[in-house]
């Protein structure tokens, strides 16, 4: 054995006991790495598991221990909780002892019951948190070379500068039945471009290995993954979907699925959420990436965003698929290999074209995450967090342990002022409540150590009080905020938005009962700050002349002169935005001594901007408005909140708006162009023009057998084609399209054509048509002077 330091990147973790053979006790933990001098085992033994309880129950706690034979060494700790009380550090042998220990503290009568703080931190995690290891890490240890990678035995782990390898990735999909027996399986990616199909040889021009069986299968699956040996295995909903389907297989058939590296077998524990394990290589989810990258799509389905993204559709279009799937299995295996090949390449494509692993690999580097693991917003606070606290002398508190039972209100959203304008700029206060944080010094350590020394701290809300001194967020925002900046003046735009994502997070975290610093004096601190901020800068920029027509939690949307072009607008906005943020400067360090880091910019100038009103009412709605912005000389319309900026109205809805409102921002309007466009558009509705613009597109939020009483049209569709069509079935959460017919809502089949369809045109007239227009109307007869619309009754 040889002395080496190692560069790599943490692909996936593990923790055992030590077996009988072992010369180790304790806990081993198991390291893989990706680095340049290929895959890495390591090895790190001889560790103990921990958690923390008050010292007082010691005693207790060892007489508990006794009575159920297990064994813990108890060591004192220069540690407390929130509550002020010395605790006492609590160290296992195994993961089950530790397990076994906390069931039996927290099992005890009221009188008896022994407090435990931290019983929930796995110690291969708590291990690289504790050394603020976050993907990149040096290693060293006693080293031999095995077959395929190198093992570091006795390892000692450093956090290294972020590094990042070149990552092997493979494309991974399954087709199979409904019960989820196997078809096929595809893979795609690092030289590999083939096709594992059940059945006999067919001439093809595609590669496939064909299979006598599905035990057949999965040999040959192992094969593979082993020869192409990838670091990531990416696909669509692979984790929840593919590889459960066969870890289940392989289980139901008595197969062991070694797919890791170093011939380590696949692990599935399912709860709330499916947690993986694959030994040496991580397993990367589209769905789950793109949505903590924060991208919207009306479906996350891999038709839809293979078509939006890639302009690209599937073989099989269908979202109900399985049907015509065990046909081809059955009649047409090539058309089903070339599918299952597709959904592969189209996985590939995607990850390539939006930088979804280097989206990840930043986000792992940030946060400490696993690279795999996607949502985790509580996880990645407490990986940020806990270790800072730690240092303090702190444990992390359980949840519910601040003993309050009030809400902490939302965000601040402004009464509108409906009509139309000629001129609306918006200043948008930039990362408001992380900068709310950083200036208040809002942190959970921070309002212990505030609320015992109120007269030296920070008055939030709701009887809270924040150290001026002994914090850890506002440093922590302080280096984020410092890193994006960085990250936009040297264009790495996937850290910029992963720090943005994580820098959104922390109030979110702050104000969710399901993480353990939820307290909410922490949250009302923030979001009632906010409120304060926003009716200020109202009140000082009407001081200033102008009116302010709207605001939303950090926006505030502000009505400028009809005669300004919009240059003067541009020099109004960046003028009002450096008044504002003066006017902070000085407010806050004459009132509470502090430095502000609020920062309001001029964001967006509309020209023009339409508010309408909350339908059926003259009151003005929120979250709802169109506004025309001109980039470098090209017009363009945004909608928020309207009905073209949502996926559950129909495209003739969509299209009618769009129109309705290109034509009342032109500078020669007059209400009498809105009657020839409503004509216009029922003429040709009746007239068929629109068939092909007439679907409905519903997600089911239920089972079908859920649904009793209250039965919405997408599932009247989905019951009457099932009736006709038995073998048809979808699932909670999927898409329903439908359209209606004079026979009432019916299922839309793409195979179908819309001409086919006895469509009631009346209805899309009351429901898409009629709402859009009357909208308009009603907004603008309340718009004193700009138009008087006085002619209702188009329909």
């Amino acid at each position: 054995m040889t002395q080496a330091i190692y560069q790599g990147f943490i692909l996936s973790r593990q923790q055992y006991a030590a077996d009988k053979y072992s010369c180790h006790s304790g806990i081993t933990l198991c390291y893989w790495l990706s680095s340049d001098h290929g895959p890495i085992k390591v090895l790190v033994p001889n560790q103990q598991a921990v958690f923390f309880i008050p010292e007082k129950q010691h005693a207790l706690a060892e007489q508990l221990l006794r009575q159920q034979n297990l064994t813990a060494e108890f060591k004192p700790v220069p540690m407390q909780h929130f509550g002020g009380e010395q605790c006492i550090a609590c160290y296992f042998s195994s993961s089950q002892a530790l397990y076994q220990a906390r069931q039996v503290f927290e099992s005890q009568s009221i009188d008896n019951q022994i407090t435990v703080y931290e019983g929930d931190i796995r110690h291969s995690d708590r291990f690289l948190m504790e050394r603020f290891i976050r993907g990149g890490v040096w290693v060293t240890g006693d080293v031999t070379q095995q077959a395929g990678y190198i093992q570091i035995d006795n390892a000692q782990l450093k956090a290294a500068d972020p590094y990042t390898p070149q990552f092997k990735a493979v494309s991974l999909d399954i087709e199979c039945s409904g019960e989820g027996v196997l078809f096929s399986v595809g893979l795609v990616g690092e030289g590999i471009d083939c096709v594992l199909m059940i059945g006999e040889p067919e001439q093809s021009e595609q590669r496939i290995y064909w299979c006598l069986d599905e035990i057949d299968l999965l040999t040959q699956l192992q094969q593979l993954v082993q020869q192409v040996d990838p670091d990531i295995i990416i696909g669509w909903n692979v984790i929840e979907f593919d590889f459960s389907v066969l870890n289940r297989r392989a289980e139901a058939l008595g197969v062991k699925l070694l797919l890791g590296r170093g011939h380590g077998q696949l692990q599935i524990r399912e709860g709330h959420f499916t947690r993986l394990t694959l030994p040496g290589r991580c397993v990367v989810d589209g769905i789950d990436t793109l949505k903590n990258a924060t991208y919207h799509f009306n479906s996350f389905s891999l038709a839809n965003v293979s078509h939006k993204v890639l302009g690209e559709k599937k073989l099989i279009q269908s979202d109900n698929r399985l049907s015509e799937i065990i046909r081809q299995f059955n009649e047409d295996k090539l058309s089903l290999a070339a599918y299952n090949r597709q959904d592969c390449v189209l996985v590939n494509r995607i990850f390539a074209q939006l930088k979804l692993i280097e989206f990840a690999i930043v986000r792992t580097q940030l946060t400490g995450l696993e690279l795999e693991r996607m949502g985790g917003s509580v996880a990645a606070f407490t990986n940020l967090y806990l270790p800072l606290l730690h240092r303090s002398g702190y444990v992390a508190p359980n949840l519910g342990d601040h003993g309050l039972s009030f809400e902490s209100p939302g965000g601040f959203v402004m009464e509108s002022i409906p009509g139309l304008y000629k001129n609306v700029i918006v200043l948008d206060f930039k990362s408001l409540y992380p900068s709310i944080m950083q200036t208040f010094c809002i942190d959970p350590l921070g309002l212990i150590r505030g609320l015992a020394d109120p007269d030296n701290a920070i008055a939030g809300f709701k009887d809270a009080f924040f150290s001026r001194t002994e914090h850890h967020l506002p440093n922590l925002i302080k280096k984020l905020a410092s890193s994006r900046q960085h990250a936009k003046n040297t264009d790495q735009p996937m850290l910029s938005q992963a720090i943005k994502i994580i820098m959104n997070s922390l109030y979110g975290v702050l104000g969710s009962k399901g993480c353990r610093f939820y307290d909410p004096r922490l949250s009302s601190s923030i979001t009632l700050r906010g409120h304060e901020i926003m009716q200020t800068t109202r009140q000082w920029i009407e001081e200033l002349g102008y009116s302010v027509i709207y605001g939303d939690t950090d926006s505030t949307f502000v009505s400028l002169p009809d005669e300004l072009g919009a240059t003067s607008c541009k020099e109004i906005g960046k003028q009002l935005a450096n008044t504002i943020n003066e006017k902070w400067q000085q407010t806050l360090k004459q009132r509470y001594a502090i430095t502000s880091y609020l920062e309001i910019e001029f964001e967006t100038l509309y020209s023009p901007f339409f508010m309408p009103t909350i339908r059926g009412k003259t009151t003005g709605s929120k979250k709802r408005y169109v506004g025309q912005v001109d980039t470098k000389g090209k017009k363009e319309l945004i909608f928020k909140g309207m009905e073209t900026a949502r996926s559950d109205w129909t495209q003739l809805a969509h299209e009618f708006q769009t129109e309705l409102f290109t034509t009342l921002f032109l500078d020669n309007f007059s209400v009498e162009m809105l009657t020839p466009i409503i004509e216009s558009y029922i003429t040709r509705l009746y007239a068929g023009e629109f068939d092909n613009k007439l679907v409905y597109r519903k997600r089911l939020g239920q089972h079908l057998i859920d649904y009793q009483k209250n039965i919405p049209p997408q599932v009247q569709a989905v019951k009457k084609y099932q009736a006709l069509h038995p073998e048809f079935v979808i699932n909670k959460g999927q898409i329903v399209e439908y359209v209606y017919t004079k026979s009432g809502p019916e299922l839309f089949i793409e195979k179908t054509t819309a001409t086919e369809y006895q469509f009631d045109y009346s209805v899309y007239i009351e429901k898409q048509l009629t709402p859009i227009a009357e909208m308009i109307f009603n907004a603008l007869d309340l718009t004193n002077g700009y138009i008087n619309v006085k002619q209702k009754n188009l329909f």
